[in-house]
Formats: C-alpha cells, structure tokens, sequence
C-alpha cells in the first residue's frame, strides 16, 4: 500500500511538473521539463548567492577592478538581454547586473532573474573577442532563461523524497539507498545536465545571432576552452557534452542562426 502510495505522489508530481518555460524560437528548443520547484523560492536563494558572492569579492578588493572588462561585458550584455524575448517575454523585465570578478578562474555564469558575473581569467586567458564573449554569455544567459538550475533542483528533491520513500518503507538499507543515489546521479541527473548544456549552446548561438555577433565565434570560443580543459573524465560521467559532440552541433546550427545574424546588421 504504502509503495503504491509514493508511485501515486511521483505520477501526481511528473503531471504537475511538466511544462516548458520558453519558446522555441528559430532553432526549436521543445522539451518539456519537470518543475516542481517554485521558480520564486530559486530565484531567491540564487540572488542571496549572488550578493554574497559579490560582498566576498568586494572585501578582497576583487569587484569590478578592471574597467576595460567591465566596460565590455556590459556593453555585450546590453546587446544580449533585449533578443531574450525571442525565448522569454517577461525576461527584460528581469532585474539584470552585471559584474566582473578579478580571478584565475575560467568561470562565468548567469544566474535566475539575470545575474551575470564573468571571471576576468576566462576573458584574458583565453584571449576572448567581444563575439567569444557573447557566446558565453549567450550560453549562460540561456541556463537562466530555461531555468535549467530549477530543474536540477527538482530533479534532486524527488529523488530524495524517493530514497527517504523507500527507507520509511523499510524496502532499501542505508548502503542501497547510497547506491541507488549514485546510480540515479548518473543515469537521471548528469544525463539532463549534457540536455541542458546542450539546450544553452543552441540558445546561446541564436541569441548571440540576433545580438549581432558571428555565430562562428562560438566554434573557436568552444575549441578554445577545449584547448584550456585539460584532461576530462568519459562524457558518460560528465554533465557536459563531449567537444567533438558540441562543435559539431553548433556548427549543424550555423544555416539557421547566419540568417539571423544578417538581419541584425541590416
């Protein structure tokens, strides 16, 4: 009865979670996503990370330092944000910063609501052209906007609520209950992570496009960080798409974002 009962709550959860949170714009993003999650409860917690990650910065004098990269990610950023409503109508309306923090590191990211913050060592490592620049941002700016990491989270908290399901009912031990974690990380939530990885690299491209920037430049963007990656583990264990595979995706995109990319220097 009680086994019943969880498979009854997850089937209830998989009809109420299904929905897709953009259009599909020129390049056809169509797959429906479980969401269970307030969308409100994650952009809450993710502003709360982004100012602290923003008061840590400043304390250690390490925000916003370098003008000339300030100057150029904000620029790229206000090129980007108006072509979101191709994807997302209400996504102008979002309350969007932007912010460079002064660091090794090859990061960047854009979290819910459009809080953006690049890593100056991605950007002058790598020797980034402005066009290079947007296709990061493209990409990140498309993990917000599809609300990937509220995906992630209710990926996360079923699988929880199944584990705990299963010890409550006395049908798992702590050491399967471990090891169908494990097994529901490889085959459930890295696998989404290489969709939703994906998914940013077809968005990011069209809205780098429309912003005006070569698509192309995502090619070299991605040989460079592929280049810059060192050693990586079998994609079977990553949440992200081999190389190969990527490259070979965006370039499969090139015919239908070039027409977009020539309308917007017209």
């Amino acid at each position: 009865m009680k086994k019943r009962i969880v498979i009854q709550i997850v089937f209830a959860l998989g009809l109420v979670g299904c929905a897709s949170t953009t259009e599909q714009g020129a390049i056809g993003v169509d797959r429906k996503q479980f969401l269970i999650v307030p969308a409100e409860q994650v952009t809450q917690e993710s502003v709360a990370a982004y100012e602290q990650v923003k008061s840590e910065a400043g304390k250690k004098g390490e925000l916003d330092q370098n003008s000339t990269l300030v100057s150029r990610v904000t620029n790229i950023s206000k090129r980007l944000i108006p072509v979101t409503t191709v994807f997302r109508k209400d996504a102008t309306g979002w309350p969007w910063e932007v912010h460079v923090i002064t660091s090794s590191e090859l990061n960047a990211y854009c979290m819910p609501g459009g809080k953006i913050m690049f890593y100056s060592g991605l950007i002058e490592k790598l020797q980034l052209t402005d066009g290079e620049i947007a296709a990061v941002m493209g990409h990140e700016i498309s993990h917000a906007l599809r609300e990937h990491g509220r995906e992630r989270y209710s990926q996360a908290m079923v699988e929880q609520f199944l584990i705990q399901g299963g010890l409550a009912m006395n049908k798992l031990s702590p050491t399967t209950a471990q090891l169908s974690s494990a097994l529901a990380t490889y085959a459930v939530l890295m696998p989404f992570g290489r969709n939703q990885e994906t998914e940013a690299d077809e968005m990011g491209v069209e809205l780098m496009a429309r912003a005006g920037y070569n698509p192309e430049e995502a090619l070299s963007l991605w040989k460079k960080m592929a280049s810059a990656g060192g050693a990586k583990p079998p994609e079977i264990l990553s949440t992200h798409p081999a190389d190969s595979k990527r490259l070979a995706k965006i370039e499969s995109l090139l015919p239908k974002v070039r027409p977009l990319y020539e309308q917007s220097k017209k």
